[in-house]
Protein backbone atom coordinates (compact mmCIF):
# COMPACT_ATOMS: atom_id res chain seq x y z
CA UNK A 1 0.00 0.00 0.00
CA UNK A 2 2.97 2.03 -0.04
CA UNK A 3 3.21 2.83 -3.72
CA UNK A 4 -0.55 3.76 -3.78
CA UNK A 5 -0.30 5.98 -0.71
CA UNK A 6 3.15 7.54 -2.88
CA UNK A 7 1.05 7.79 -6.18
CA UNK A 8 -1.88 9.42 -4.52
CA UNK A 9 0.15 12.26 -2.48
CA UNK A 10 2.86 12.78 -5.75
CA UNK A 11 -0.39 13.27 -8.04
CA UNK A 12 -2.62 15.23 -5.95
CA UNK A 13 0.36 17.63 -5.20
CA UNK A 14 1.65 17.94 -8.77
CA UNK A 15 -1.88 18.59 -10.05
CA UNK A 16 -2.34 21.43 -7.15
CA UNK A 17 0.93 22.94 -8.83
CA UNK A 18 -0.41 23.42 -12.06
CA UNK A 19 1.90 20.53 -13.54
CA UNK A 20 0.66 19.43 -16.84
CA UNK A 21 -1.54 16.23 -16.63
CA UNK A 22 0.53 13.99 -18.41
CA UNK A 23 3.77 14.92 -16.61
CA UNK A 24 1.83 14.42 -13.29
CA UNK A 25 1.06 11.57 -14.15
CA UNK A 26 4.66 9.89 -15.11
CA UNK A 27 6.10 11.94 -12.45
CA UNK A 28 4.01 10.26 -9.72
CA UNK A 29 4.29 6.54 -11.37
CA UNK A 30 7.76 7.18 -11.41
CA UNK A 31 7.41 8.19 -7.58
CA UNK A 32 5.51 5.26 -6.31
CA UNK A 33 8.23 2.52 -8.49
CA UNK A 34 11.25 4.08 -6.65
CA UNK A 35 9.25 2.81 -3.05
CA UNK A 36 10.64 -0.58 -4.39
CA UNK A 37 12.95 0.13 -7.16
CA UNK A 38 16.31 2.30 -7.38
CA UNK A 39 15.71 5.64 -9.56
CA UNK A 40 17.31 4.00 -13.17
CA UNK A 41 15.42 1.15 -12.84
CA UNK A 42 12.53 3.17 -11.97
CA UNK A 43 12.64 5.35 -14.77
CA UNK A 44 13.73 2.51 -17.27
CA UNK A 45 10.25 0.20 -16.04
CA UNK A 46 8.20 3.48 -16.85
CA UNK A 47 9.68 4.28 -20.18
CA UNK A 48 9.04 0.72 -21.73
CA UNK A 49 5.79 0.49 -20.07
CA UNK A 50 4.78 3.87 -21.92
CA UNK A 51 5.94 2.70 -25.03
CA UNK A 52 3.96 -0.44 -24.85
CA UNK A 53 0.71 1.03 -23.83
CA UNK A 54 0.70 3.37 -27.12
CA UNK A 55 2.13 -0.13 -29.56
CA UNK A 56 -1.20 -0.54 -30.76
CA UNK A 57 -3.20 -0.67 -34.24
CA UNK A 58 -5.91 0.78 -32.99
CA UNK A 59 -4.63 3.90 -31.67
CA UNK A 60 -3.86 4.40 -35.16
CA UNK A 61 -7.43 5.90 -35.42
CA UNK A 62 -6.33 9.04 -33.17
CA UNK A 63 -4.32 10.89 -35.44
CA UNK A 64 -6.94 9.98 -38.90
CA UNK A 65 -9.28 11.35 -37.43
CA UNK A 66 -7.71 14.51 -35.74
CA UNK A 67 -6.85 15.36 -39.17
CA UNK A 68 -10.43 14.72 -40.63
CA UNK A 69 -11.35 16.44 -38.05
CA UNK A 70 -9.09 19.61 -38.51
CA UNK A 71 -9.87 19.44 -42.50
CA UNK A 72 -13.45 19.54 -41.86
CA UNK A 73 -13.51 22.69 -39.42
CA UNK A 74 -11.70 24.60 -41.97
CA UNK A 75 -13.26 23.09 -44.84
CA UNK A 76 -16.88 24.67 -45.09
CA UNK A 77 -18.53 21.53 -43.43
CA UNK A 78 -19.98 23.67 -40.63
CA UNK A 79 -21.55 25.94 -42.42
CA UNK A 80 -23.57 23.56 -44.89
CA UNK A 81 -24.54 21.49 -41.33
CA UNK A 82 -26.00 24.48 -39.80
CA UNK A 83 -27.48 25.55 -43.00
CA UNK A 84 -29.50 22.12 -42.97
CA UNK A 85 -30.24 22.20 -39.22
CA UNK A 86 -31.86 26.01 -39.87
CA UNK A 87 -34.11 23.48 -42.28
CA UNK A 88 -34.64 21.21 -40.08
CA UNK A 89 -35.24 22.99 -36.29
CA UNK A 90 -35.51 26.50 -37.17
CA UNK A 91 -38.54 26.62 -36.88
CA UNK A 92 -38.55 25.31 -33.49
CA UNK A 93 -39.22 27.67 -30.76
CA UNK A 94 -35.45 29.57 -29.80
CA UNK A 95 -35.02 28.33 -33.35
CA UNK A 96 -30.77 29.41 -33.37
CA UNK A 97 -30.52 27.78 -30.26
CA UNK A 98 -32.28 24.55 -31.63
CA UNK A 99 -29.88 24.61 -34.87
CA UNK A 100 -26.58 25.02 -33.13
CA UNK A 101 -27.83 21.91 -31.00
CA UNK A 102 -28.37 20.02 -33.93
CA UNK A 103 -25.84 21.50 -35.80
CA UNK A 104 -23.09 20.16 -32.98
CA UNK A 105 -24.63 16.77 -33.20
CA UNK A 106 -24.14 16.37 -37.21
CA UNK A 107 -20.80 18.00 -36.78
CA UNK A 108 -19.62 15.62 -34.33
CA UNK A 109 -21.36 12.43 -35.89
CA UNK A 110 -18.91 13.35 -38.74
CA UNK A 111 -15.55 14.45 -36.87
CA UNK A 112 -15.92 13.04 -33.73
CA UNK A 113 -14.56 16.36 -31.64
CA UNK A 114 -16.41 18.20 -29.64
CA UNK A 115 -14.15 21.13 -29.30
CA UNK A 116 -13.98 21.36 -33.24
CA UNK A 117 -17.53 21.31 -32.94
CA UNK A 118 -17.69 24.12 -29.85
CA UNK A 119 -15.31 25.92 -32.18
CA UNK A 120 -16.58 25.72 -35.59
CA UNK A 121 -20.55 25.89 -35.24
CA UNK A 122 -20.09 28.51 -32.00
CA UNK A 123 -17.85 30.91 -34.09
CA UNK A 124 -20.93 30.91 -36.40
CA UNK A 125 -24.17 30.85 -34.12
CA UNK A 126 -22.83 32.99 -31.28
CA UNK A 127 -22.96 35.99 -33.87
CA UNK A 128 -25.98 35.30 -35.13
CA UNK A 129 -27.94 34.70 -32.40
CA UNK A 130 -26.29 37.57 -30.34
CA UNK A 131 -28.13 39.83 -33.28
CA UNK A 132 -30.91 38.74 -33.48
CA UNK A 133 -31.69 39.49 -29.32
CA UNK A 134 -30.38 36.55 -27.69
CA UNK A 135 -28.46 36.52 -24.80
CA UNK A 136 -24.71 35.71 -25.28
CA UNK A 137 -24.02 33.98 -22.09
CA UNK A 138 -27.03 31.53 -23.60
CA UNK A 139 -25.87 31.64 -26.56
CA UNK A 140 -22.54 29.95 -24.92
CA UNK A 141 -24.01 27.53 -22.90
CA UNK A 142 -26.38 26.16 -25.74
CA UNK A 143 -23.18 25.85 -27.92
CA UNK A 144 -20.69 24.59 -24.65
CA UNK A 145 -23.44 22.16 -23.34
CA UNK A 146 -24.10 20.41 -27.23
CA UNK A 147 -20.83 19.68 -28.47
CA UNK A 148 -20.01 16.86 -26.12
CA UNK A 149 -22.40 15.02 -28.31
CA UNK A 150 -20.07 14.37 -30.89
CA UNK A 151 -18.01 12.62 -28.17
CA UNK A 152 -20.79 10.10 -28.01
CA UNK A 153 -22.51 10.10 -31.48
CA UNK A 154 -19.38 8.11 -33.60
CA UNK A 155 -16.78 8.23 -34.79
CA UNK A 156 -15.53 9.04 -31.12
CA UNK A 157 -11.60 9.14 -30.22
CA UNK A 158 -12.28 8.36 -27.12
CA UNK A 159 -14.07 5.61 -27.53
CA UNK A 160 -11.46 4.21 -28.97
CA UNK A 161 -9.10 4.74 -26.04
CA UNK A 162 -11.84 3.30 -23.95
CA UNK A 163 -11.14 -0.20 -26.34
CA UNK A 164 -7.64 -0.02 -25.01
CA UNK A 165 -8.31 0.50 -21.79
CA UNK A 166 -10.61 -2.12 -21.44
CA UNK A 167 -8.98 -5.05 -22.65
CA UNK A 168 -10.01 -5.03 -25.92
CA UNK A 169 -13.99 -4.23 -26.16
CA UNK A 170 -15.47 -3.84 -29.85
CA UNK A 171 -14.87 -0.57 -31.47
CA UNK A 172 -17.79 -0.93 -33.74
CA UNK A 173 -20.07 -2.21 -31.02
CA UNK A 174 -19.02 1.03 -29.37
CA UNK A 175 -19.63 3.27 -31.94
CA UNK A 176 -22.93 1.93 -32.22
CA UNK A 177 -23.67 2.29 -28.96
CA UNK A 178 -23.20 6.16 -29.07
CA UNK A 179 -26.11 6.38 -31.19
CA UNK A 180 -29.56 6.31 -28.95
CA UNK A 181 -27.76 7.92 -25.80
CA UNK A 182 -26.17 11.00 -28.37
CA UNK A 183 -29.79 11.78 -30.24
CA UNK A 184 -31.31 11.27 -26.55
CA UNK A 185 -29.00 13.97 -25.21
CA UNK A 186 -29.31 16.49 -28.21
CA UNK A 187 -32.97 16.25 -28.07
CA UNK A 188 -32.90 16.80 -24.61
CA UNK A 189 -31.03 19.58 -24.76
CA UNK A 190 -32.68 20.72 -27.58
CA UNK A 191 -36.59 21.06 -25.43
CA UNK A 192 -34.08 22.76 -22.60
CA UNK A 193 -32.95 25.34 -25.11
CA UNK A 194 -36.70 25.98 -26.89
CA UNK A 195 -38.49 25.86 -23.07
CA UNK A 196 -35.76 28.78 -22.24
CA UNK A 197 -35.90 30.95 -25.59
CA UNK A 198 -39.91 30.40 -25.33
CA UNK A 199 -39.66 31.83 -21.81
CA UNK A 200 -37.76 35.08 -22.51
CA UNK A 201 -39.46 35.50 -26.30
CA UNK A 202 -36.64 34.64 -28.23
CA UNK A 203 -37.52 34.41 -31.85
CA UNK A 204 -37.33 31.84 -34.66
CA UNK A 205 -34.92 31.25 -37.34
CA UNK A 206 -37.89 31.97 -39.52
CA UNK A 207 -39.42 29.83 -42.71
CA UNK A 208 -37.04 28.22 -45.52
CA UNK A 209 -38.84 28.11 -48.88
CA UNK A 210 -38.71 24.11 -50.65
CA UNK A 211 -36.86 25.52 -53.61
CA UNK A 212 -33.83 26.98 -50.86
CA UNK A 213 -34.43 23.56 -48.81
CA UNK A 214 -33.67 21.28 -51.21
CA UNK A 215 -30.63 23.47 -52.71
CA UNK A 216 -29.01 23.27 -49.04
CA UNK A 217 -29.88 19.58 -48.24
CA UNK A 218 -28.34 18.89 -52.06
CA UNK A 219 -24.93 21.10 -50.54
CA UNK A 220 -24.77 19.00 -47.27
CA UNK A 221 -25.06 15.36 -49.24
CA UNK A 222 -21.63 15.02 -49.60
CA UNK A 223 -20.79 16.09 -46.06
CA UNK A 224 -23.81 13.58 -44.43
CA UNK A 225 -22.34 11.05 -46.86
CA UNK A 226 -18.90 10.48 -44.67
CA UNK A 227 -21.16 9.14 -41.88
CA UNK A 228 -22.96 6.77 -43.94
CA UNK A 229 -19.50 5.85 -45.38
CA UNK A 230 -17.51 5.19 -42.07
CA UNK A 231 -20.12 3.38 -40.29
CA UNK A 232 -21.68 1.34 -42.91
CA UNK A 233 -18.24 0.34 -43.87
CA UNK A 234 -17.87 -0.92 -40.03
CA UNK A 235 -20.80 -2.34 -39.89
CA UNK A 236 -20.78 -3.91 -43.44
CA UNK A 237 -17.52 -5.21 -42.34
CA UNK A 238 -15.64 -3.50 -45.59
CA UNK A 239 -13.24 -1.97 -43.08
CA UNK A 240 -11.68 -1.73 -39.57
CA UNK A 241 -12.78 1.45 -37.63
CA UNK A 242 -8.36 2.15 -37.98
CA UNK A 243 -8.94 1.37 -41.82
CA UNK A 244 -12.00 3.94 -41.29
CA UNK A 245 -10.37 6.90 -40.34
CA UNK A 246 -8.03 6.86 -42.86
CA UNK A 247 -10.84 7.15 -45.33
CA UNK A 248 -12.13 9.89 -43.46
CA UNK A 249 -9.18 11.27 -43.87
CA UNK A 250 -8.94 10.97 -47.72
CA UNK A 251 -12.72 11.93 -47.97
CA UNK A 252 -12.92 15.11 -46.09
CA UNK A 253 -9.60 15.88 -48.04
CA UNK A 254 -11.22 15.69 -51.41
CA UNK A 255 -14.23 17.45 -49.99
CA UNK A 256 -12.29 20.45 -47.95
CA UNK A 257 -9.62 20.67 -50.77
CA UNK A 258 -10.80 20.16 -54.05
CA UNK A 259 -15.12 19.96 -54.02
CA UNK A 260 -15.48 22.78 -51.61
CA UNK A 261 -12.24 24.55 -51.90
CA UNK A 262 -12.47 25.84 -48.56
CA UNK A 263 -8.95 24.84 -47.50
CA UNK A 264 -6.17 26.30 -50.00
CA UNK A 265 -3.08 23.90 -50.41
CA UNK A 266 -0.83 26.53 -48.97
CA UNK A 267 -2.84 26.16 -45.65
CA UNK A 268 -1.86 22.13 -45.68
CA UNK A 269 0.86 22.40 -44.02
CA UNK A 270 0.25 24.19 -41.18
CA UNK A 271 -2.79 22.39 -40.72
CA UNK A 272 -0.66 18.66 -40.92
CA UNK A 273 1.35 20.04 -37.93
CA UNK A 274 -2.02 21.94 -36.21
CA UNK A 275 -2.90 17.58 -36.08
CA UNK A 276 0.38 16.50 -35.20
CA UNK A 277 0.70 18.34 -32.05
CA UNK A 278 -2.87 17.61 -30.66
CA UNK A 279 -1.81 13.95 -31.78
CA UNK A 280 1.22 14.32 -29.76
CA UNK A 281 -0.39 15.32 -26.83
CA UNK A 282 -3.17 13.14 -27.03
CA UNK A 283 -0.41 10.20 -27.08
CA UNK A 284 1.59 11.59 -24.45
CA UNK A 285 -1.37 11.35 -22.16
CA UNK A 286 -1.79 7.55 -23.43
CA UNK A 287 1.73 6.93 -22.63
CA UNK A 288 1.97 8.00 -19.38
CA UNK A 289 -1.62 7.10 -18.45
CA UNK A 290 -0.95 3.28 -19.23
CA UNK A 291 2.29 3.76 -17.07
CA UNK A 292 0.40 5.04 -14.24
CA UNK A 293 -2.07 2.19 -15.24
CA UNK A 294 0.92 -0.30 -14.65
CA UNK A 295 1.88 0.85 -11.57
CA UNK A 296 -1.41 0.57 -10.46
CA UNK A 297 -1.67 -2.61 -11.24
CA UNK A 298 1.62 -4.04 -9.75
CA UNK A 299 0.05 -2.23 -6.48
CA UNK A 300 -3.17 -4.36 -6.54
CA UNK A 301 -4.86 -0.94 -6.31
CA UNK A 302 -7.91 -2.05 -8.82
CA UNK A 303 -8.34 -4.94 -6.11
CA UNK A 304 -8.36 -2.93 -3.17
CA UNK A 305 -10.96 -0.14 -4.85
CA UNK A 306 -12.92 -2.99 -6.35
CA UNK A 307 -13.14 -4.92 -2.53
CA UNK A 308 -13.47 -1.21 -0.89
CA UNK A 309 -17.01 -1.02 -3.33
CA UNK A 310 -17.84 -4.06 -2.79
CA UNK A 311 -17.93 -3.94 1.59
CA UNK A 312 -19.34 -0.83 0.96
CA UNK A 313 -22.62 -1.96 -0.87
CA UNK A 314 -23.86 -5.12 -2.85
CA UNK A 315 -26.60 -3.25 -4.32
CA UNK A 316 -25.91 -2.45 -8.02
CA UNK A 317 -27.77 0.75 -8.43
CA UNK A 318 -26.20 2.54 -5.60
CA UNK A 319 -23.10 1.20 -6.65
CA UNK A 320 -23.83 2.83 -10.31
CA UNK A 321 -24.90 5.40 -8.70
CA UNK A 322 -21.55 5.86 -6.54
CA UNK A 323 -19.29 5.62 -9.71
CA UNK A 324 -21.00 7.84 -11.62
CA UNK A 325 -20.78 10.74 -8.74
CA UNK A 326 -16.87 9.63 -8.97
CA UNK A 327 -16.65 10.07 -12.08
CA UNK A 328 -18.37 13.64 -12.27
CA UNK A 329 -16.04 14.95 -9.57
CA UNK A 330 -12.72 13.56 -11.65
CA UNK A 331 -14.25 14.80 -14.70
CA UNK A 332 -14.16 18.80 -13.23
CA UNK A 333 -10.08 18.27 -12.78
CA UNK A 334 -8.96 16.02 -15.02
CA UNK A 335 -9.29 15.30 -18.77
CA UNK A 336 -10.94 12.49 -20.25
CA UNK A 337 -8.21 10.40 -22.07
CA UNK A 338 -5.93 10.28 -18.92
CA UNK A 339 -9.46 9.90 -16.61
CA UNK A 340 -10.80 6.90 -18.82
CA UNK A 341 -7.10 5.17 -19.10
CA UNK A 342 -6.58 5.08 -15.15
CA UNK A 343 -10.32 4.69 -13.76
CA UNK A 344 -11.28 2.29 -16.26
CA UNK A 345 -8.99 -0.60 -15.30
CA UNK A 346 -10.63 0.29 -11.38
CA UNK A 347 -14.48 0.13 -11.70
CA UNK A 348 -14.67 -2.34 -14.83
CA UNK A 349 -14.44 -5.37 -13.00
CA UNK A 350 -16.29 -4.14 -10.43
CA UNK A 351 -18.89 -3.48 -12.41
CA UNK A 352 -18.47 -6.72 -14.42
CA UNK A 353 -19.24 -8.64 -10.98
CA UNK A 354 -22.47 -6.88 -11.31
CA UNK A 355 -23.09 -8.52 -14.70
CA UNK A 356 -23.06 -5.18 -16.32
CA UNK A 357 -21.65 -5.14 -20.06
CA UNK A 358 -18.18 -2.98 -20.58
CA UNK A 359 -20.02 -1.88 -23.52
CA UNK A 360 -22.91 -0.36 -21.31
CA UNK A 361 -20.54 1.15 -18.51
CA UNK A 362 -18.03 2.59 -21.25
CA UNK A 363 -21.03 4.79 -23.10
CA UNK A 364 -21.76 5.55 -19.07
CA UNK A 365 -17.91 6.53 -18.34
CA UNK A 366 -17.93 8.62 -21.52
CA UNK A 367 -20.96 10.18 -20.70
CA UNK A 368 -20.12 11.61 -17.33
CA UNK A 369 -16.59 12.62 -18.42
CA UNK A 370 -18.61 14.89 -21.42
CA UNK A 371 -19.99 16.02 -18.32
CA UNK A 372 -16.67 17.45 -17.12
CA UNK A 373 -15.65 19.15 -20.30
CA UNK A 374 -18.00 21.73 -19.77
CA UNK A 375 -17.41 22.78 -16.17
CA UNK A 376 -14.57 24.63 -14.21
CA UNK A 377 -11.60 24.32 -13.77
CA UNK A 378 -10.41 22.21 -16.20
CA UNK A 379 -13.24 21.89 -18.84
CA UNK A 380 -11.71 22.50 -22.20
CA UNK A 381 -15.30 22.88 -24.52
CA UNK A 382 -16.24 25.24 -21.31
CA UNK A 383 -12.92 27.52 -22.13
CA UNK A 384 -13.43 27.52 -26.14
CA UNK A 385 -17.22 28.26 -26.01
CA UNK A 386 -16.55 30.97 -23.75
CA UNK A 387 -13.45 31.74 -26.16
CA UNK A 388 -15.63 31.92 -29.56
CA UNK A 389 -18.51 33.78 -27.22
CA UNK A 390 -16.57 36.63 -26.19
CA UNK A 391 -17.55 36.19 -22.50
CA UNK A 392 -16.16 34.77 -19.51
CA UNK A 393 -17.16 31.38 -17.22
CA UNK A 394 -18.13 33.24 -14.63
CA UNK A 395 -20.80 34.79 -16.32
CA UNK A 396 -21.74 30.97 -18.09
CA UNK A 397 -21.90 29.30 -14.77
CA UNK A 398 -25.72 30.03 -14.58
CA UNK A 399 -26.70 29.87 -17.93
CA UNK A 400 -25.56 26.37 -18.08
CA UNK A 401 -27.58 25.12 -15.03
CA UNK A 402 -30.59 23.98 -16.93
CA UNK A 403 -28.18 22.22 -19.74
CA UNK A 404 -26.32 20.14 -17.01
CA UNK A 405 -29.77 19.25 -15.39
CA UNK A 406 -30.89 17.79 -18.83
CA UNK A 407 -27.89 16.35 -19.21
CA UNK A 408 -27.75 14.44 -15.65
CA UNK A 409 -31.40 12.95 -15.84
CA UNK A 410 -30.23 11.46 -19.69
CA UNK A 411 -26.85 10.35 -18.20
CA UNK A 412 -29.03 8.75 -15.07
CA UNK A 413 -31.45 6.72 -17.80
CA UNK A 414 -28.29 5.58 -19.73
CA UNK A 415 -26.69 4.30 -16.74
CA UNK A 416 -30.01 2.70 -15.62
CA UNK A 417 -31.39 1.24 -18.76
CA UNK A 418 -28.95 -0.85 -20.43
CA UNK A 419 -30.65 -1.49 -23.60
CA UNK A 420 -30.19 2.58 -24.52
CA UNK A 421 -26.53 1.41 -25.54
CA UNK A 422 -27.04 -2.14 -25.97
CA UNK A 423 -30.24 -2.29 -28.33
CA UNK A 424 -28.34 -1.24 -31.71
CA UNK A 425 -25.38 -2.75 -31.01
CA UNK A 426 -27.19 -6.52 -30.69
CA UNK A 427 -29.57 -5.84 -33.75
CA UNK A 428 -26.71 -5.73 -35.81
CA UNK A 429 -24.89 -8.00 -34.32
CA UNK A 430 -21.78 -6.82 -32.64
Amino acid sequence: MSEALVLGLVFAVLLLAGVPIAFAIGLSAVGALLVTLDPAPAATVLAQRMATGIDSFALLAIPFFILAGNLMNRGGIATRLIALAKVLVGRLPGGLACINVLANMLFGAISGSAAAAAAANGGVMTPLMTKEGYNREYAAAVNISSATTGLLIPPSNIMVVYSMASGGVSIAALFLAGYIPGLLLGLALMLVAALIAKRHGYPTAGKVGWGEAVRILWDAVPSLMLIALIMGGIIFGWFTPTEASAIAVVYTFVLSVLVYRQVKWSELPRLLADSAETTAMVLVLVGASMGMSWVMASANIPQVVSAGLLELTQDKTLLLLIITIILLVVGTFMDMTPAVLIFTPIFLPVVKQFGMDPIHFGLVMIFNLCIGLCTPPVGSVLFIGCGVAQTTIAKVVRPLLPFFAAMLVVLLAVTYVPALSLWLPKVLGF
